[in-house]
């Protein structure tokens, strides 16, 4: 019986859990009108966020604010699920690798879920330093903007 029960031990680590990188995923709220209709938990972005948004001029709103983030592992062969609001299913990230390219990128399926409905579905090509920022839905008389990152794997 014991032989039994290590073997599976005995068969070595799945590869598919092997961890290729660190994403990290940020939601902002961009708005021309109040922005305090993104709630209490939405906090001001730094003067530096909002010129790199503004820089971009699909992204361009008089206001800004960071609904949350979350960093998780990336694995090799797994889907991936960020949770950049904690505690909340309202607005969810999933990615999943398809391709290592070199240690400093990566090529991901990203998909947005509100409400726990897929809302936007892109392939992106991530380079370490390099977010991708994503012009998402309408939402509460403004926009979501998702900006994805990837890290190195030593970030915490």
């Amino acid at each position: 019986m014991l032989t039994v029960l290590a073997w599976p031990a005995a068969l070595g680590a799945d590869p598919g859990r092997d961890v290729v990188g660190q994403l990290a995923v940020r939601v902002y709220f961009g708005t021309d009108e109040d922005p305090s209709v993104a709630g209490e938990r939405a906090a001001e972005v730094a003067d530096e966020t909002a010129e790199r948004l503004q820089a971009q001029e699909q992204l361009k709103f008089d206001h800004y604010r960071e609904l949350g983030h979350d960093k998780k592992p990336v694995f090799r062969s797994y889907e991936n699920w960020a949770q950049p609001i904690k505690g909340s299913d309202e607005i969810l990230c999933r990615f999943e690798v398809q391709k290592r390219l070199a240690e400093e990128s990566i090529r991901l399926d990203l998909e947005l879920w509100l409400s726990r409905k897929k809302v936007l579905k892109s392939g992106i090509l991530l380079a370490v330093g390099k977010p991708v920022l994503v012009l998402g839905p309408e939402w509460r008389g403004g926009r979501l903007i998702i900006s994805v990152e990837l890290e190195p794997k030593s970030a915490s």
